[in-house]
């Protein structure tokens, strides 16, 4: 069961994407965030006024999941590539690429130029991006050709070298006129390996040079033109934002990372395909002593891909692996095409990696957080009780209920706890025999006596003995269980669940002293879930055999009729009153009802 209330809790204070699950784990809504801890947090706050489509999908919500980044900006095309792969219900404004402008170098042509692109194809240009603003990418462009004097023309060079004039780009000087052959192949390469070391994340140097000119032109005062250089400032420094979610190269690749704990670790894989990421996954790893990182990812590689469909042509881990060579032949056999395994260890690729790690490290964190809280309401809990009643050993808990009305049909409960859960393989029922009428010590004092003779009797069912017994009831149901164990000589802590006047558990009754409990504390919880299960499970057992008896001593009490015949019956006509009521006729179209069996039936009830 999902924890809304302790997974919000949880929200990291980062950007990225959320993903909302509706009814059979059905993604029905992704959006981005600035910041996870306070977006998502406001979908589940009454408070907050919600349109009507909003209201609608957060009552469809059985979880949510999320992915960190390192950026807005990867947010927000993370977003935009998961819509597109998922189709979500609720995502109305599905995104198109053409929202997010690319960089584009052409660099099939032996003098390159930068061009805005609304698209980006599997072609020999270099594309950068996307971007979130049309307008910082142009400024971009245009600020990149006047420093390094690339051409903007689309002349066709140098085929058309020296054919026509220079533009007026020359004559200003921002442009080194290679179509009149001005400058050599060699030097305009350089200019553009500058460009590329722009996009690469070399540019502190381009917004140095700015923010000298823009303190020069506010010392003239000349405002203007000191916000012009501003503004081109900041879109500098937009577009010189590196984002990994979408990637120029169009391969098919997993990032693997890992996140270990102590006993077991975290596998964090994405997904990216076609360059673009579109989902991930991640697993659990049970550690073995002293494994290390390396040693987990290698056995994880082996494991995971040995049994997937598809294997990427890249597959970049965290840490290199031993014997990845030969891994790596294995899956290309596999694939029938060349596979690779890298370790990324610095640019894109290596933050990639890491981004791929903080989320293992998230998924790590909120599992020991479960683990923790799952210890505190379980082993936890049985280890305040045993405190409580300075017990040395306490894993085994047997505690016993009766159950009947009026004395008919009375029962008994044996319900188990080890280790502070339920182990329902070991619940054990039974019918009083020895009693007759409502009498609830004598019923309890035959349960615990058949249960612990069958124990002494080597009985494989009953062979475990408990390291305390639970009573459901205070001084005189702990006295019947001590009686029983005297008799048996078998000594076993009892304990009893006393109620206040409104039948609430209060406390403990132990060694003829009621110990009280701390309502809030774990063991209080637990003795009270306790009580709770051996209440259940005795009503249900009753409930059970007053079924079978209301419908025995009815049907089963007519000449001919047994446990067939009497099943058939019910089958048919769903109801006792219908079959009062059913003549000769109709009573005989019932399956192994004889002409003799209908008369008999008829004239019991006439």
């Amino acid at each position: 069961m999902f924890d809304f209330e302790e997974e919000l809790k949880k929200l990291p204070d980062k950007p990225g994407v959320y993903i909302m699950h509706g009814a059979d784990d059905v993604i029905i809504y992704i959006g981005k965030a600035v910041v996870l801890k306070n977006r998502v947090r406001q979908y589940f706050q009454s408070s907050r006024n919600k349109s009507p489509k909003i209201q609608k999908m957060v009552s469809q919500i059985e979880r949510f999941e999320y992915i960190i980044t390192d950026s807005e900006l990867e947010a927000l095309v993370l977003e935009c590539n998961l819509i597109k792969e998922h189709r979500p219900k609720y995502n109305t404004m599905l995104k198109d690429d053409k929202a997010y402008p690319y960089i584009k170098l052409t660099s099939g042509e032996e003098y390159p130029k930068l061009v805005f692109s609304r698209t980006m194809k599997k072609d020999k240009n270099r594309y950068f991006g996307p971007y979130t603003s049309a307008g910082a990418v142009k400024d971009t462009i245009e600020l990149l050709q006047k420093l390094y004097k690339i051409r903007t023309c689309n002349r066709v060079l140098p085929r058309d070298v020296g054919k026509e004039r220079p533009c007026l780009n020359y004559h200003i000087k921002q442009c080194s006129a290679p179509c009149q052959g001005y400058i050599s192949k060699e030097e305009y390469g350089l200019r553009i390996k500058q460009v590329l070391d722009f996009f690469n994340g070399n540019h502190k140097e381009i917004i140095k040079g700015l923010k000298e000119k823009m303190s020069a032109a506010s010392e003239k005062m000349e405002f203007e033109e000191a916000m012009t250089y501003r503004d081109l400032i900041e879109s500098v420094k937009q577009v010189s934002q590196k984002q990994k979610i979408t990637n120029s190269d169009f391969e098919d690749r997993d990032v693997i990372a890992c996140a270990m704990g102590e006993e077991f670790a975290i596998v964090q894989i994405f997904f990216v395909r076609g360059g673009k990421l579109l989902g991930r996954e991640h697993y659990h790893m049970k550690l073995v002593a002293d494994e290390t990182r390396a040693q987990v990812l290698s056995e994880f590689v082996k494991q995971y891909y040995g049994g997937t469909p598809f294997i990427p042509k890249t597959i970049m881990l965290q840490e290199g692996i031993k014997d990845g060579k030969l891994i790596e032949e294995w899956l290309s056999a596999i694939k029938q095409q060349k596979v690779s395994i890298t370790t990324p260890i610095k640019g894109i690729k290596e933050k990639f990696v890491e981004l791929a790690y903080k989320n293992a490290q998230i998924v790590l964190n909120q599992d020991m957080d479960k683990i923790k809280r799952e210890y505190e309401r379980t082993s936890g809990a049985l280890n305040e009780i045993a405190k409580l009643l300075d017990l040395e050993v306490l894993s085994r808990v047997e505690a016993f209920d009766i159950s009947n009305i009026s004395g008919v049909e009375s029962v008994g409960s044996m319900v188990v706890y080890e280790d502070g859960k339920p182990k329902r393989n070991d619940y054990r029922k039974f019918k009083i025999k020895w009693v007759k009428g409502a009498n609830d010590y004598a019923s309890m004092y035959e349960v615990l006596k058949r249960r612990f003779e069958r124990a002494q009797n080597a009985d494989d069912k009953f062979a475990k003995y408990p390291d305390l017994i639970m009573m459901d009831g205070g001084k005189g149901q702990v006295n019947i269980a001590l009686q029983v164990l005297s008799e048996l000589k078998l000594n076993i802590p009892v304990c009893g669940m006393v109620k206040d006047d409104n039948h609430r558990t209060r406390g403990l009754y132990y060694n003829n002293i009621e110990i009280p409990i701390d309502r809030s504390s774990e063991g209080f919880k637990l003795i009270t879930r306790i009580q709770d299960e051996a209440h259940r499970f005795a009503i249900e057992y009753h409930r059970q055999l007053r079924s079978k008896t209301q419908v025995k001593s009815v049907l089963d009490d007519i000449e001919g009729i047994g446990p067939v015949k009497r099943k058939a019956l019910v089958k048919h006509f769903l109801d006792i009153s219908a079959i009062k009521e059913a003549s000769i006729e109709e009573l005989m179209q019932v399956e192994n009802i004889s002409l003799k069996n209908a008369e008999n039936i008829y004239n019991f009830f006439h």
